[in-house]
């Protein structure tokens, strides 16, 4: 298998905005999760056979490992050395991308950021979010803008060339003036990549009961996409590609994804492997993994809770909580959703070799109509938004459903 996702569920504190798999006040647990962890990674190891690549396309991407989460850098270094051994008998660490996130409040320490790099992780994907204080606050975040630049800097400095940095935009409060302020700052860090996530106010979430209970207000539709038209504007005269909607990358050295056309060196090759539906496996409390070949086409997930992961782990099982089978209109429909995210598009020989058919014969209608209505639009041997439809994605991805 050429692509391995790691979920560390672990948190110090749950953001407001958060609705992803994460527990806060559960250290005591990590230990245990761990030792599962890694014995699930060693299943995996035993039973899961490699995945041809969907294409060219596919084929073209390194092998890739990323660690989410969560929080991963609350794992010890002891603990995140015995996680990455374990997944080197998945994806081979030499010649990998190797990813991990790391929240700026848990890595103000050079050492422990020196031994990460010396542990084999070449990528760090830093959730910043935002670097207006009083917001980061509102967002719960346990860091300061200054902090989140130190921890930046102190990365470089132990031998990190490849940082992403995340950030929010349509945030409580968030004014165009604040956030082209924060944009004007990015720009000067000389980050190597850029995610920006429009904020998806999520149920169940305290900033959602803040909002509706009228504590809180957010920008309207328009001021987020005047936000969003800021940030293209901003990276691209900085020398930053946007290779797909959310992301920017630096074009530098030797570019590595020879059969994929303009994107930069500094894409990420872990998401890239999402965007072009590859299959990849996943391990750990809530984590998605996505196979296609082997004649039973699937996607499945692990428990959620970490004391019932670590419970199936100890009874010697894989701690699964659902196997969704995919038909191949899924697989179709999911190879256009998530390659219209890169701004190349969806090839029609990539197509071809992930579906088994045409992509003409299949979605030509809905191509037709999309390019009518000025949403997307061909290009040599294939199909990709505008730059209208990128501002109006989930209108286009619904036609393909």
């Amino acid at each position: 298998m050429k692509h391995l996702y790691i979920h560390i569920p672990f948190c110090q504190r749950r953001c407001a905005y958060c609705d992803f798999n994460t527990y806060a006040n559960m250290d005591d647990r990590i230990e245990a999760y761990v030792v599962a962890l890694c014995a699930e990674l060693g299943l995996l190891a035993e039973t899961v056979s490699p995945a041809p690549p969907a294409s060219a396309e596919a084929a073209s991407l390194r092998p890739t490992i990323f660690i989410g989460g969560g929080t991963p850098t609350m794992l010890s270094l002891g603990q995140m050395e015995r996680v990455l051994l374990a997944a080197s008998a998945i994806v081979p660490l030499e010649g990998a991308e190797v990813s991990s996130e790391a929240n700026p409040g848990t890595v103000l320490r050079r050492d422990y950021l020196r031994g990460l790099r010396q542990l084999g992780v070449n990528r760090l994907s830093m959730g910043v979010q935002s670097l207006h204080d009083p917001t980061l606050r509102i967002l719960g975040r346990i860091h300061s803008a200054d902090e989140a630049r130190r921890s930046y800097l102190e990365a470089r400095e132990v031998g990190f060339d490849n940082v992403n940095l995340d950030f929010i935009f349509g945030l409580p409060g968030q004014s165009q003036t604040q956030w082209e302020a924060t944009l004007a700052e990015i720009v000067t860090w000389q980050v190597d990549h850029v995610s920006l996530y429009a904020l998806i106010l999520e149920e169940q979430t305290p900033l959602y009961a803040q909002v509706t209970a009228g504590r809180g207000s957010l920008p309207d539709d328009d001021a987020t996409a005047a936000m969003y038209e800021a940030a293209m504007g901003r990276f691209a005269d900085a020398g930053y590609v946007q290779y797909e909607i959310s992301n920017f990358a630096r074009e530098e050295g030797l570019r590595e994804h020879r059969d994929l056309p303009d994107i930069p060196s500094r894409a990420c090759a872990h998401n890239l492997a999402y965007w072009l539906n590859s299959d990849y496996l996943a391990a750990g409390a809530g984590a998605y993994g996505h196979i296609t070949s082997g004649g039973s086409p699937h996607r499945y997930y692990d428990t959620l809770g970490i004391d019932a992961y670590i419970a199936a782990m100890g009874a010697g099982r894989r701690p699964l909580a659902e196997i969704i089978p995919l038909s191949a209109v899924d697989i179709r429909a999911e190879t256009m959703l998530m390659g219209l995210r890169l701004n190349v598009g969806v090839g029609a020989d990539h197509f071809a070799a992930r579906c088994g058919a045409a992509l003409e014969d299949v979605y030509g209608p809905q191509i037709t109509e999309l390019i009518g209505q000025g949403l997307i639009e061909r290009a040599p041997g294939r199909v990709r938004l505008t730059p209208r439809g990128r501002m109006l994605g989930n209108q286009v991805f619904l036609r393909f459903l």
